[in-house]
């Protein structure tokens, strides 16, 4: 079994993940500051690990948004690991609907996989189970690619994004990247917009505005407008 190499965030000494890592054999782990995410592993695993109190406070300060914006930004393949239970998130105050619809925006629209986790023991497990199976994988085949076109970098991930959304294939996330520039364009886009866009037609522009304004509304119960 090959050694993994971990690099995890000083802003995590205290979660007790890094001690974690280190008790389990086949690991060494690093500590420095990391720009995006909270531990990377064999340079090619991001996670970004919150606790569900942090998830919420997170969520009320608009923070959670910023930092998953910039992990689907990055080329590694990512994930979120939320980490505790329940009864956490007695003391938050937030509505069950904020998170759902929290959740819902950081999977579906950003990409990201959201992962479970009780305590700082298991999301160690989790990220090093994580690892080897990559390996493992990609030792015995090659990586899935989408179809279509085959960006490289930031356009990767923006035609990734757009995909996450109603009816968009690879074709129409292209056009949709092409006409608009930016994925923020493509969300505040309105319907008349999007209809002069190939490939989009009536349903998908009401699908399209439907799946954004269902997120800003949730959003928009947390971070009501000043």
């Amino acid at each position: 079994m090959s050694t993994i190499q971990i690099i995890a965030d000083d802003r995590e000494s205290q979660s007790g993940v890094i001690e974690a890592f280190r008790r389990q054999n086949g690991t060494e782990v690093s500590v420095r500051r990391l720009a995006v995410g909270d531990y990377l592993l064999n340079e090619r695993l991001l996670f970004e690990r919150k606790t569900l109190h942090d998830f919420a406070v997170s969520l009320k300060d608009g923070r959670l948004f910023e930092q998953g914006n910039r992990l689907a930004a990055s080329p590694l393949h990512k994930a979120i690991i939320l980490e505790g239970r329940p009864h956490d998130l007695s003391e938050s105050g937030m509505r069950r609907e904020a998170l759902q619809g929290a959740i819902i925006s950081l999977t579906l629209f950003l990409g990201i996989p959201l992962l479970r986790s009780a305590d700082a023991e298991e999301s160690a497990r989790l990220m090093l189970y994580a690892a080897r199976q990559f390996d493992q994988i990609a030792r015995q085949t090659p990586p899935r690619l989408l179809k279509g076109k085959r960006p490289k970098g930031k356009r990767k991930t923006q035609l990734r994004i757009l995909q996450s959304l109603p009816g968009i294939g690879p074709d129409i996330a292209y056009n949709l990247l092409e006409a608009f520039g930016s994925i923020e364009a493509v969300l505040t886009a309105d319907e008349q917009a999007l209809l002069e866009v190939a490939g989009i037609g009536a349903k998908r522009a009401k699908s399209i505005r439907w799946a954004v304004g269902e997120q800003l509304a949730n959003y928009s119960t947390i971070n009501p407008p000043v």
